[in-house]
């Protein structure tokens, strides 16, 4: 719970998270989000008003499926069975049930802070742009994009809406989609709810410089992920901006951003070692070069 104790910010990581699978045991095909749906029955059990839901870094691809049966949803074959977990038992769907959905969800405000804005399906859907790196291999790829698409039908029928085109609908292996179809709830940047809760925008009017930075800067970076609502933002205030990536290339131009990004790489070595003044040394070098870069004369 938050503060004010009626808001509750469940990450999808803490209990679905790609981090806690060994990569040798990392199967999209069987994993669950149904860890994330006791989150938020715990959540709604302590009177949660609002919850908001993390949806980075899982290691699921099941479009929600076990979050809406851990909060009393009923996902069922053509014969009436409960289908087993995981996005591959999804190619088996037929019915949702929403009947025994948790009384709480009535009462709440669900939103998913998406850090991307990939759509369900296809090329740049959730199995084929992030499959992959939980650990679905290329000739499962088409497989589980089909099971989602099943799936995208059975939640159609069920909520009266079809919804799987919309931006930040992949997002979590599909949980995105749940979200506003089943719960009815709405998708929202996840830049846009961090920036609010704290207040970024003041914090960022009249500074001579912001640094911000990623682990890898790369196409998805201006997809939605905090960098790129930095630089927006920055764009929109007219404070210049520094982007520092530990790897990858910045691809397309950030809204907000006057210049084409480039990519510039630092000397020396990738492990540190430990060695603090290594990293304060190699940061400041490239802070320096980037005053110089863009003509700014602060300290």
């Amino acid at each position: 719970m938050l503060d004010d104790g009626r808001t509750a910010v469940v990450e999808i990581a803490a209990a679905s998270g790609l981090h806690l699978v060994p990569p040798e045991r990392r199967d999209p095909a069987r994993a669950t989000t149904y860890g994330t749906g006791e989150l938020v029955v715990d959540a709604l059990d302590r009177g949660a008003r609002r919850v908001v839901l993390g949806p980075g870094g899982s290691a699921t691809n099941d479009g929600g499926a076990g979050l809406l049966s851990a909060l009393g949803a009923r996902v069922l074959d053509v014969a009436g069975d409960p289908l087993p977990p995981g996005g591959a038992a999804l190619a088996r769907a037929a019915h949702l049930d929403l009947a025994g959905l948790h009384p709480g969800l009535s009462e709440v405000v669900v939103e998913a802070a998406c850090d991307v804005d990939n759509p369900l399906l296809g090329r740049e859907g959730a199995t084929a742009v992030f499959g992959p790196q939980k650990g679905v291999p290329a000739s499962d790829v088409q497989v589980l994009d089909d099971a989602l698409a099943r799936w995208a039908d059975v939640l159609a029928r069920a909520s009266g809406e079809d919804r799987r085109d919309e931006p930040g609908t992949g997002a979590a292996g599909g949980v995105g989609l749940a979200v506003v179809s089943a719960l009815r709830g709405s998708l929202r940047p996840g830049f846009e709810v961090v920036a609010e809760a704290v207040g970024l925008r003041d914090l960022l009017a009249g500074a001579d410089l912001v640094v911000t930075g990623e682990g890898r800067v790369d196409a998805q970076t201006v997809r939605g992920k905090a960098p790129a609502g930095v630089v927006a933002m920055c764009g929109s205030l007219s404070v210049p901006v520094v982007v520092i990536g530990g790897a990858g290339r910045p691809g397309r131009r950030a809204r907000g951003c006057r210049r084409q990004p480039r990519a510039d790489r630092l000397p020396g070595r990738r492990d540190v070692g430990g060695r603090p003044s290594l990293v304060g040394s190699e940061a400041r070098r490239l802070f320096d070069r980037s005053k110089t870069s863009l003509g700014w004369a602060g300290a």
